[in-house]
C-alpha cells in the first residue's frame, strides 16, 4: 500500500510516499480502507516534533472508510461497516491502517466519507469542549463566548454548534474575509486581530463585563489577550499551540480575577468507550441535524500531503481539508 512517512522531524519537505505492506490486525484490532483521511494542526506537531514520536514514522490520526479485516476479539464492527476514527497513535496517511477497534465508531449512512473523515478529530474537539469543559456555573443561552482561530475547521464548527446551544461567539480571525466566514457560521460578532484590538472589543461587546470563557488553539501570541478578556471567574481553555507553546505561566496572574486555567485533550475524553460513543453519538447528531454544516474546504491526493501542510501552516485556509488516497 502507498502511504506517508518522515524519517526526521522537521518541514513539510520531509513527508514521503512510500510503499508498505500491507498490516494485519492483531486481536482487539480492525483494518480501515481509507476513503478519506483528516489534516489537522496535531499531524504538523508531530511531524515537527513539538509531540515527539520515534521515527520513522507515519502521519495523521483520522479517517474514515470501511472495516476489511478483524481481529480476534472485536465484536461491535464488522467487515464492510463503514466507520470512521480518531486514532491515539500517527499513521492515517496511507491507504489503510490497522487501529485500536475501541476507536472507530460506525458511520451513518447520511454522512459521507469525505465529510466523516474532516470532521471526527475537529467535531468531537468541538463537543468536548462546549458541553464538557465550560466555566464555573456552566454557560447559559445569550451568554458570550470568545473563539479564537474561528475560521478553521474546529473554529467553523465551532461558531454552529455554539449557535445551536443559544451562545454568542465573539470569534476572532485574520483577515475581513475570514471574519465573515465566521459570521456566516453562526457567530454573533467577528474581531479582525490584525486592525483590531482584541481585549477592547471584547470589553465593548460585554458591557465592560468580559467573557466566561475564551476558547484558544492558538497558544503563544493570544495567551495574554485571551486572560485580560477574561470576566472574574473565567475559564481560559488553551487547546491547542498553532503560534507554538504557551511558555510557563505565573499562578500570580491569575489571582486579580480567580481565574481558572485548564489545558484539556481530546485523547482524555475519549479515553473510554463511553466517552467516545457519547461525543459521536452528539457529533453525529449535530451533522445530521443540519445544525452543524461540515465545511471541506480543500482535498489533496495522498501523494501531496507536504502540500496540504504548507497550506495549513500559511494560515491561507478554511475550514477543514483532507486527503484522498
Amino acid at each position: 500500500m502507498k502511504a506517508i512517512q518522515i524519517e526526521a522531524h522537521g518541514g513539510p519537505e520531509l513527508l514521503k510516499l512510500v510503499d508498505l505492506a500491507v498490516p494485519e490486525p492483531k486481536p482487539g484490532e480492525i483494518r480501515v480502507r481509507h476513503r478519506a483521511v483528516g489534516v489537522n494542526f496535531l499531524d504538523v506537531y508531530h511531524r515537527t516534533g513539538l509531540y515527539k514520536s520515534p521515527v520513522p514514522m507515519g502521519l495523521g490520526t483520522e479517517g474514515a472508510g470501511v472495516v476489511d479485516a478483524v481481529g480476534a476479539g472485536v465484536t461491535h464492527v464488522a467487515v464492510g461497516d463503514r466507520v470512521a476514527y480518531v486514532a491515539r497513535t500517527p499513521g492515517s496517511y496511507a491507504e489503510a491502517r490497522t487501529l485500536d477497534a475501541a476507536q472507530a465508531v460506525k458511520l451513518p449512512d447520511s454522512i459521507d466519507f469525505e465529510r466523516a473523515a474532516a470532521m471526527m478529530l475537529k467535531g468531537l474537539t468541538v463537543q468536548y469542549l462546549l458541553e464538557r469543559t465550560q466555566p464555573h456555573g456552566g454557560l447559559q443561552p445569550g451568554d458570550p463566548i470568545v473563539w479564537h482561530a474561528a475560521a478553521g475547521g474546529v473554529g467553523l464548527i465551532a461558531c454552529q454548534w455554539a449557535k445551536a446551544l443559544g451562545l454568542a461567539v465573539i470569534a476572532t480571525a485574520g483577515s475581513p474575509a475570514k471574519c465573515e466566514l465566521a459570521m456566516r457560521h453562526g457567530a454573533a460578532h467577528a474581531i479582525d486581530y490584525t486592525k483590531e484590538d482584541v481585549v477592547a472589543r471584547v470589553r465593548e461587546l460585554t458591557g465592560g463585563k468580559g467573557v466566561k470563557v475564551v476558547y484558544d488553539s492558538v497558544g503563544k501570541d493570544t495567551w495574554e489577550r485571551s486572560l485580560e478578556c477574561l470576566a472574574p471567574l473565567g475559564l481560559m481553555v488553551s487547546f491547542g499551540n498553532a503560534s507554538g507553546p504557551v511558555p510557563p505561566v505565573s499562578l500570580l496572574a491569575l489571582t486579580p480575577k480567580s481565574l481558572y486555567v485548564t489545558r484539556p485533550t481530546l485523547g482524555v475524553h475519549t479515553a473510554t468507550r463511553e466517552l467516545l460513543e457519547d461525543g459521536a453519538r452528539s457529533l453525529f447528531g449535530m451533522v445530521t441535524s443540519g445544525k452543524v454544516k461540515i465545511d471541506v474546504s480543500r482535498s489533496f491526493p495522498l501523494a501531496q500531503a507536504a502540500d496540504a501542510h504548507r497550506a495549513l501552516e500559511s494560515r491561507a485556509t478554511t475550514g477543514s481539508m483532507i486527503l484522498v488516497p
